[in-house]
């Protein structure tokens, strides 16, 4: 079909592009006129393909078509128009022209906010969907019959920016392009606009944004973001002028830490705060601003509004020296109608706009190797100057912005204070909650409340998931060379050894873990497990294949490991640092971001670990941590169209309900390790001391909440009497108590919760006609403590011979003397296939029983000897997917095969 578009800006030119992609001619492309000798993007694209560029500076004059310009369009024969984004008026005798008429892309869902200014009045209105409409043409204003609409949630703290950098660009092609398809292909719609909820917004001025004070701290919020960043909210400070930008709601009680500000009009003084500028509404709820605006154009953060600017002037190398006779160049280029470009030449007086601001963003990375900066770091320092002060400092590591402010919970506990962070972490920040809502973490211990965690809403998820997209797609991190990525990875894990005493303090509060084991295992193994990951960063290489000739010509066909992009993974309590570090560590080093629910009830070794991703250097949006709710976020991120893989582990129950959301929403990759009723047969050949020892490791290691505990002992019969009597002797010396104390061989359970499933558990047994040997009861003290538990006498089809306690609890059965194949028939005889041992001095008997055992790990002579290197799964109900090794890099990688004929 050919094709006149009619219009200007960047997304005037996506639009064209991807029209020509899908074969339509485009006959003629009418932009504006050049700027400052700049041509619009859209007007440049199509001069470098050839097509006809016509720059009219209006189409009509007094309200009539000029007639030259009309037959100048006529000539062309389109018989679409086209009119992506277009500030002129177009006459009706070029609406009409064509075939087919014209089309127009409108930013809302009409009829609703008519008008030039409809994301402005979508934000300042406090919609909470919005959206874009492809409507026809006529000769009202955005009324024309609906051709197609799509629509999106506005989230909490969008602004015009980032609902249309999300959403209404990227979705407005492709809608575009789609509603061109159905004009050619003779299926689209005409849909008269109802008149029902109609409204036409007056085009959104400077003038007009100043805040009126007398309203609720929503409907302010709503205001400041609907105007960020064009034309921008304003109130007078001090007798002069200050847009605000960057608002977020707050609700989490006084400020005290910070110094007063008056503000006329408001309820009473702002507090200019390390976080920023707070205000307090009338209605008794605040709001937090980010960033301030001076009237010279000058923007500075608003935690800086009373500190000086910084007078120390860096002194450049003869490197950045020359850098800034490059950029220096650079403005050059972009202000054409400046003759100098002088140290105090301002960017924005000397002329440039938005477009300019992209540009010279865009211009730096070029020049600097990569470096992003943000367009607001323009605005913030708007002279050549400062610009190149704070280029230099970000090159060098010295921005001061970029330091991260955590608002720690500190407690002087195990004879050091741990400093935790209690907020979201999204996009390399510690933030709030949407609407600041609140959990409370409890220490086991003694069932006291640690602290109130941010409790993740589901536009919070979102913004993590964007901001693991951004950084996958356009960042730092999925530039970076490999080997570089695995130099940030090992500096993570020297971060964690750094730190182990109190994260293993913090695992020790929040998880009940006892401190030795948690120094040891769950921090000490989580470490390893960075390093060994970090090492396999620059190893990930695909292979080349022989294939047949295309004779005469000749063929070269090569696979690449690619990482996936987006991964969400969900962890779960029983080891909270560890489960994180055997799913990120892979992730990280195939080169995805990644999104990540620590469990709800052991939030805070995850968060500490965030911070530390900080001052590793790992570049933000590549790890997000959203404590809160599995219901909410695992459902969400298992719904996200953005997530590409997800990581579970946790009940077989929710991997199911997982796996099936994964395959509805976009059949994203899925590993999970899910549940386990793991056998573990003693023969009477065994060393029957390392059998004792191995069996109750097996069983009671960090309190039974370990996935791969034995869940099922089965002792030959005639070992079974003196087994048990030894056993018993040993659990009985046992010491239990405080996590924290060197001598405490055994902690509290993880939570109340799960302390009643186990005290319903062995009752479930003992009623069943069980044999209850040793505990079943909880332990008369503060805290969630279950004494360590021994049943006998359990036969197959009771209920705790089939199902997982995840707590310290021993199900020991008897098989008769010799009777191989009958053990094996009774320890396969479950849906469930995560691990299982065996103890036999035997080695034909050893090989033979773990060859059938149909189980993803078999341990031979020891129990729960886990490796980094050694891959670890289940088979069956409890899961698929590998952790570990370097089988696990491949949940986290996909294959592109390459083929090449020369």
């Amino acid at each position: 079909m050919k094709i006149a578009v009619i219009g200007q800006s960047l997304f005037g030119r996506e639009v064209y592009k991807a029209l020509l992609k899908e074969g339509h001619q485009v006959v003629g492309v009418f932009t504006i006129p050049d700027k400052d000798g700049k041509p619009d993007p859209l007007g440049m694209e199509a001069e470098k393909d050839g097509v006809p560029v016509f720059k009219f500076p209006r189409w009509r004059v007094k309200g009539s078509a000029i007639p030259e310009v009309v037959e100048k369009y006529k000539a062309l024969e389109a018989e679409l128009n086209v009119l992506p984004f277009c500030s002129q008026f177009i006459p009706m005798e070029v609406i009409d022209f064509p075939k087919h008429g014209s089309i127009i892309y409108h930013p809302s869902i009409l009829p609703r906010h008519r008008g030039a200014s409809a994301i402005n009045w979508t934000l300042m209105q406090g919609d909470k969907i919005g959206g874009f409409t492809v409507f026809w043409a006529d000769d009202g204003l955005d009324t024309g019959d609906i051709l197609l609409q799509r629509e999106c949630e506005v989230l909490l703290d969008d602004t015009v920016n980032s609902i249309y950098n999300r959403f209404l660009f990227p979705e407005g092609v492709k809608g575009m392009v789609e509603a061109v398809q159905q004009i050619a292909q003779g299926t689209a719609p005409k849909v008269p606009q109802p008149s029902e909820g109609a409204t036409y917004d007056p085009i959104q001025r400077k003038e007009n944004a100043k805040i009126n004070w007398d309203q609720t701290a929503e409907a302010i919020h709503n205001f400041i973001r609907g105007n960020d960043k064009v034309p921008g909210a304003w109130t007078e400070i001090e007798g002069k002028k200050v847009t605000f930008f960057g608002s977020t709601l707050t609700s989490n009680g006084p400020v005290t830490d910070g110094v007063p500000l008056e503000i006329p009009g408001a309820s009473q003084p702002a507090m200019v705060s390390k976080n920023g500028l707070v205000l307090f509404v009338n209605d008794g709820k605040t709001l937090t601003v980010k960033n301030l605006q001076f009237e010279d154009g000058k923007m500075i953060p608003a935690s800086q509004y009373f500190k000086s600017s910084d007078t120390t002037t860096l002194q450049l190398s003869e490197e950045e020296q020359a850098l800034s006779k490059e950029i220096r160049a650079v403005w050059k280029r972009i202000l054409t109608n400046v003759s100098e470009i002088e140290n105090s030449t301002d960017f924005f007086k000397a002329g440039a706009a938005s477009m300019d601001v992209v540009r010279l963003v865009e211009e730096v990375k070029l020049k600097c190797d990569g470096l992003q900066l943000q367009n607001e770091d323009v605005y913030m320092a708007t002279q050549f100057e400062e610009f190149i002060q704070m280029l230099v400092r970000r090159r060098r590591g010295e921005d001061r912005e970029e330091e991260l402010i955590i608002d720690y919970v500190e407690k002087d506990t195990n004879n050091m204070t741990v400093r935790m962070p209690h907020q979201l972490f999204i996009n390399g920040k510690f933030i709030d909650a949407e609407g600041g809502k609140t959990y409370e973490t409890f220490n086991p211990t003694d069932g006291m409340a640690i602290c109130k965690v941010s409790l993740a809403q589901v536009s919070d998820i979102d913004k993590a998931v964007a901001a693991a997209k951004e950084a996958f797609e356009n960042g730092e991190w999925g530039k970076m060379n490999p080997r570089d990525r695995g130099i940030l990875l090992y500096r993570l894990a020297d971060l964690m050894e750094q730190h182990q005493e109190e994260l293993a303090t913090i695992e020790s509060i929040d998880s009940g873990a006892v401190y030795t084991l948690a120094l040891k295992t769950h921090v000490g193994m989580s470490i390893q497990t960075f390093r060994y990951f970090a090492g396999w960063c620059d190893k990930i290489q695909g292979c080349t294949i022989p294939i047949n000739q295309a004779r005469p010509n000749r063929n070269l066909t090569f696979t690449k490991k690619e990482p996936i992009g987006v991964c969400g993974i969900i962890i779960p309590w029983n080891y909270p640092l560890m489960m994180l570090a055997w799913k990120t560590a892979a992730c990280l080093a195939a080169g995805n971001t990644v999104v990540l629910k620590p469990a709800q009830v052991t939030p805070l070794t995850a968060l500490k670990f965030a911070e530390l991703t900080v001052k590793a250097g790992i570049p933000k949006g590549v790890v997000n941590i959203l404590p809160g709710a599995g219901s909410l976020i695992g459902q969400r991120l298992s719904d996200h169209p953005h997530v590409r893989k997800l990581g579970f582990t946790g009940s077989t129950e929710i991997g199911k309900q997982i796996m099936k959301s994964c395959a509805q929403s976009n059949v994203k990759k899925v590993s999970l390790e899910l549940g386990g009723k793991s056998p573990l047969i003693i023969f009477k050949d065994c060393d029957l001391d390392k059998a004792v020892r191995m069996g109750m490791s097996a069983v009671f290691f960090n309190k039974g909440e370990n996935c791969i505990a034995a869940g099922r002992l089965f002792l030959e019969h005639s070992i079974h009497d003196e087994f048990l009597q030894r056993v018993v002797g040993k659990v009985k010396k046992m010491k239990i108590g405080d996590p924290l104390d060197r001598s405490t061989d055994h902690g509290p359970q993880n939570h109340k919760a799960h302390l009643d499933k186990l005290l319903e558990y062995c009752q479930r047994g003992v009623k069943e006609g069980a044999t209850l040997v040793y505990g079943g009861q909880q332990v008369q003290r503060p805290g969630y403590f279950f004494e360590p538990t021994i049943f006998t006498d359990v036969t197959d089809e009771m209920y705790i011979a089939k199902e997982e306690s995840f707590g310290p609890v021993m199900i020991i059965s008897k098989f008769n003397d010799g009777d191989v194949d009958g053990v094996l028939k009774r320890a396969n005889d479950t849906e469930f296939g995560l691990a299982s041992g065996v103890f036999t001095k035997d080695i034909s008997k050893a090989l033979y029983v773990s060859e059938k055992l149909q189980a993803g790990t078999v341990f031979v002579n020891t129990y729960n000897k886990t490796d980094v290197a050694s891959p670890f799964g289940g088979f069956k109900q409890s899961g698929f997917g590998k952790d570990l090794g370097q089988e696990a890099l491949n949940e986290y990688l996909k294959t592109k095969a390459v083929t090449i004929e020369y």
